[in-house]
């Protein structure tokens, strides 16, 4: 039976000597500033059927942050503005929309990352991750009009004509990039990250381009494009218990 018990016990062991001495569990709170731009163009059998999708957004927020050493756990809560422009085309008929938007998330980011220690205060990390954002609120404006929701079904309508739900535009980041601690004491730190993100398609772009082979009447149309922007996170961190 100690056999058995031993063990795990070694795995923890070996596990806490890989990491090292600088082991620690932390928690803290920030912001980000940042932004992302949207670029698709789906082209059909002639170059005048075509649907493009153009977005430049400003995004801001606030995060609670726990990391482990080797990973980032992050709650965030996101605000953005931008504007946008969306055109479908068939030969000479077109149907553009343009204006401003707004929109607020709850994002969940995990980050993988390694730290290097450059001197007894500053600490250097790589980090690639994921971030998956709820969609929390959903406004625009079309040039000349007011402000809507994007939910109401009257302004924009699903490929069956149905009104969108919330989660339509849900989203899900890659994101890339470094982060820079500073120790003020040995508990306390200030960290940087700058990230560059990577978005699937959302919900509402996969309806669009289903949109355009109905209206097309092409079921393979030529997509290219995507949605890419950084972001710049700042926060203050605690370690309570450290190896």
């Amino acid at each position: 039976m100690k056999k058995y018990l031993l063990f795990p016990v070694l795995v923890v062991s070996f596990g806490l000597n890989l990491w090292g001495a600088d082991f620690s569990l932390s928690a803290g709170a920030g912001g980000l500033l940042g932004g992302f731009f949207t670029r698709y163009n789906a082209t059909g059998t002639t170059a005048a059927d075509k649907m493009t999708q153009k977005v430049n957004q400003f995004n801001y927020g606030g995060l609670l942050f726990f990391d482990a050493t080797y990973a980032e756990l992050a709650v965030i809560i996101q605000g953005g503005a931008g504007n946008y422009n969306e055109v479908m085309r068939k030969g000479d008929a077109m149907a553009p929309r343009d204006g401003k938007g707004w929109e607020s998330t709850l994002g969940f980011s995990l980050l993988g990352k390694y730290p290097f220690t450059l001197s007894e205060r500053f600490k250097l990390s790589p980090l690639l991750g994921i971030d998956y954002q709820l969609a929390l609120l959903e406004r625009r404006r079309q040039t000349g009009g007011i402000v809507y929701d994007r939910t109401n079904g009257i302004q924009e309508q699903d490929k069956d004509g149905k009104k969108f739900p919330l989660s339509t535009w849900n989203s899900f980041w890659i994101n890339v990039g470094a982060g820079l601690d500073y120790n003020i004491t040995k508990q306390i730190y200030v960290r940087g990250e700058l990230l560059y993100g990577f978005r699937l398609m959302t919900s509402y772009e996969k309806d669009g381009l289903e949109q355009m082979k109905e209206l097309l009447n092409d079921n393979n149309p030529t997509l290219s494009g995507l949605t890419s922007g950084p972001s710049l996170r700042f926060a203050v961190g605690y370690r309570f218990w450290s190896k």
